[in-house]
């Protein structure tokens, strides 16, 4: 596993391990939780995804953290920096498992992973891509203080797919989190 780990109350973010394997595979059949996130991947897929975002640690030096709770050591989800080849911008991206959907503990991740973009990677922009009916994730974008910059387009093969760019500007983050923290 290389990569940091970043803790918060409730969880603990870390670099996707072989253990994450059968939950991942799990997260990626749920129908509901998948429904934004691509589409319902089989095995063989959700196989590739995993390996293809473990991977970009190497490649890119950052990626989507597993998201662990610290409680009991369970995956319940994916969330963090994303930025494949073709991507709009620098995403801080989110899915959490159907089980553990209204339960904060997005909002708790994507506030680590914005912080860890902005000051560790030094990112000055950060966007969500979101589908315009997923209501879910655009109340949490929203929380974040995010806003609708309009319809973007993803890289084939997601072409298809509707989705606008919610974001913000580090220096609007920044402010926020000062703010908040006060």
């Amino acid at each position: 596993m290389t990569g940091p780990i970043l803790f918060t109350p409730r969880l603990i973010l870390r670099p996707l391990a072989a253990e994450d394997w059968e939950p991942w595979a799990a997260f990626h059949a749920e129908e509901e939780t998948m429904r934004f996130l691509g589409g319902v991947q089989p095995r063989g897929v959700a196989w590739r995804s995993l390996c293809g975002m473990a991977g970009a640690w190497t490649i890119r030096g950052f990626s989507m953290f597993s998201v662990i709770l610290r409680d009991s050591g369970e995956w319940i989800g994916r969330i963090g920096p994303h930025q494949p080849d073709g991507w709009p911008g620098t995403e801080v991206g989110w899915g959490i498992a159907r089980a553990f959907a209204g339960q904060g503990y997005a909002h708790e991740a994507a506030v680590a992973a914005m912080d860890y973009a902005v000051d560790m990677l030094g990112w000055d922009d950060v966007i969500h891509t979101i589908d315009p009916d997923n209501t879910g994730s655009i109340a949490l974008a929203t929380r974040l203080g995010s806003v609708n910059r309009g319809p973007v387009t993803l890289p084939p093969p997601l072409h298809e797919f509707r989705v606008d760019a919610w974001g913000q500007s580090a220096a609007e983050w920044r402010a926020r989190r000062a703010t908040a923290s006060a």
